[in-house]
């Protein structure tokens, strides 16, 4: 994401347009569409899922996880949510429900967590976390347990990623930042460190067999569950609807926003090369954008975007768009449509930028529309359907 002064911070402030209901309709090159508030008055939220009973479980980042109603009634915190470090970037991020929810009704969270130990309190990491959603009139989360621990924990509050996605055979992809700073961003280099990764784990934190690194001899010395390496911030993930592949987003620096395909044991560039530079304009790593063993992104933004939150659209609601990958901009406030030929992105529009509103996630819902999250002090859910 592009890093703004604190004049930039202060004028953006004190032109900010006050949250609204939204019901407007807009033309975009495929279909005119409209835009409607769901639900407003959330504290920048983070994540959404959609349970199966019609209501949608939304995290904010000061730590807590809500029921919204699609009517936008907006419940009380749900009680058994672990403590997260709420600074800076960090706080409660992402939710998913797991593939067998509608049996075990477990429920999985990404967020920034503190060190234990007294001297580490400044320290913190991406944790997950799993508890199992109580069904009664005040839900809570029981028997919550931590099944991923980022290690090692540091001094920062910004790049924890993160996203949860599970494939189709039941693995959990876990995603990461590289927290930032230039004494430990080489870290994403490092096997030995999941900073600047993805991982792959069970849903009870164990490693499968077949990880790249899941030979715990391996010459490199990696963490077993490591996916893929060499990223910076990767604050979007969805799988490929019909390859079942995992796509994601990072932040670049100044510039260099990608989407990359991970596979396997293979190492994504950051912070050797990179389409960006620093914030000061002076180059990152080797200067340049491409090096021998290190994949090139499918995409790239430069100016950078500031992407977040992603979704493939597969819904009837708005035939136009079926197949198309979406992704929210916060650095530079908009949703792209990406139209994508396999595993190439042949066009990028962005829409929705006179709102000037941070899209944080975007996710299809049960009834085939897009929903958005808005990442605002008063942050709203808005949906977007076919304007009649």
């Amino acid at each position: 994401m592009i890093r703004r002064s604190a004049f930039a911070l202060a004028l953006a402030a004190t032109l900010a347009v006050p949250a609204f209901a939204l019901d407007e309709t807009f033309a975009t090159e495929k279909v005119k569409i409209r835009v409607e508030t769901v639900a407003q008055g959330l504290d920048h939220p983070w994540g959404i899922a959609f349970l199966p009973d019609g209501n949608f479980l939304v995290t904010e980042r000061p730590g807590f996880l809500r029921i919204v109603t699609p009517e936008g009634k907006i419940g009380d915190a749900i009680y058994g949510v672990p403590q997260v470090d709420a600074r800076g970037q960090g706080g409660l991020l992402d939710v998913a429900l797991d593939p067998d929810f509608a049996e075990n009704r477990l429920v999985y969270l990404s967020y920034a967590e503190k060190g234990e130990a007294p001297e580490n309190k400044n320290r913190n990491g991406t944790a997950v976390a799993r508890g199992r959603l109580t069904e009664s009139l005040s839900p809570q989360l029981q028997d919550v347990e931590v099944i991923f621990r980022q290690q090692p924990k540091l001094p920062s509050t910004l790049h924890f990623g993160s996203r949860l996605v599970f494939d189709r055979e039941g693995h959990l992809f876990i995603t990461m930042g590289e927290r930032s700073k230039k004494e430990f961003r080489g870290q994403a280099q490092d096997l030995s460190s999941h900073l600047g990764k993805i991982v792959r784990i069970w849903p009870d934190g164990t490693v499968p067999d077949d990880n790249p690194f899941a030979d715990t001899d391996n010459a490199a010395g990696a963490l077993p569950e490591i996916w893929s390496w060499g990223h910076r911030n990767v604050q979007g993930a969805a799988l490929h609807p019909e390859t079942g592949r995992l796509w994601e987003n990072e932040h670049g620096p100044r510039g260099g926003d990608e989407v990359n395909i991970p596979e396997p044991g293979k190492n994504y560039g950051w912070p050797v090369v990179t389409y960006g530079t620093e914030y000061s304009g002076l180059p990152v790593g080797s200067g340049e954008s491409a090096a021998p063993g290190m994949e090139q992104p499918v995409h790239y933004w430069v100016p950078s975007i500031g992407p977040s939150g992603m979704a493939f659209y597969t819904g009837d609601a708005i035939p136009e768009w079926k197949g198309d990958l979406f992704v929210g901009g916060l650095a530079i406030p908009q949703l792209a449509r990406l139209t994508l030929d396999g595993d190439r992105v042949t066009g990028d529009e962005p829409m929705l930028k006179d709102l000037g509103l941070r899209i944080r996630d975007v996710a299809q819902g049960p009834d085939g529309t897009l929903y958005l999250l808005t990442d605002e002090e008063d942050g709203q859910i808005l949906r977007i359907m076919k304007a009649d």
